[in-house]
């Protein structure tokens, strides 16, 4: 329940700083939030899921700061399937022209369904976007995580620390202005193990109602590889996204 309300005052309150910012020639701002779900029920049998997100940039000519939060809450049969939340900050610095660039990063998660208690993630790369404009945007990056995590591994409780490479691969199409496509891809490996590895694919497709509105639909899947644990997500709903 703590965790609930912590989510929903940062939901508020960057919500409120959004509302606030001005537009300049130079600062560009952006908010989205978006709530995909799927819901299932027959007879005594039933199933939800519930995946709420917030997404919130700042971006100037020669550096972009990103705020991602989502919360994945799912039940079935009344039992608990999902409770897992992610925070991401991320930078990137730019040089001239804008395709080589480079990345900082700090992420934390928690996570029922993939035996994650606690996990920081902090580190630093490099990138290249092949294509970045309006209608096209396609960029593949690499670097090194510090990964200090808490996890279940076959019902006890693990602490440790390893330095992972995260490769990650992410793109945007829009089609005609009405349809998006795009995607944020990671594959994250121990330096120390190569069976310690994380997955983690988050791809979407949205549909333009109207300027701020969208329908929106989504395939996750991520898997923890040192704790065995996996989950492949599909949800849909709708999205509210606006530009300062």
């Amino acid at each position: 329940m703590t965790r609930k309300i912590i989510y929903c005052t940062l939901l508020l309150a960057l919500a409120s700083v959004a509302a606030q910012a001005q537009w300049t020639d130079s600062t560009h701002y952006y908010i989205q939030l978006s709530s995909t779900n799927s819901i299932n029920r027959a007879s005594d049998k039933s199933a939800y899921l519930f995946n709420n997100g917030l997404r919130f940039s700042i971006r100037k000519e020669y550096i972009s700061l990103n705020l991602n939060n989502n919360w994945l809450y799912g039940k079935q049969d009344g039992t608990t399937t999902n409770n897992d939340y992610s925070a991401t900050l991320d930078a990137n610095f730019y040089r001239s022209g804008r395709r080589f660039f480079y990345w900082g990063l700090a992420n934390y998660n928690t996570s029922l369904s993939l035996n994650i208690k606690n996990q920081l993630l902090a580190g630093a790369g490099v990138a290249y976007s092949f294509f970045d404009n309006e209608t096209a945007y396609l960029n593949l990056s690499d670097g090194f995580l510090f990964d200090t995590s808490s996890i279940l591994v076959d019902n006890r409780h693990v602490d440790y620390q390893t330095i992972r490479n995260s490769f990650r691969l992410a793109y945007k199409f829009v089609i005609k202005s009405l349809v998006v496509l795009q995607g944020s891809n990671f594959y994250q490996p121990s330096l120390r193990d190569g069976k310690d590895f994380n997955i983690r694919l988050n791809n979407d497709i949205t549909f333009q109602l109207s300027r701020w509105l969208n329908l929106k639909a989504a395939l996750v899947y991520n898997r923890v590889n040192r704790t065995r644990s996996e989950n492949l997500l599909f949800t849909y709903g709708l999205s509210f996204e606006r530009y300062f």
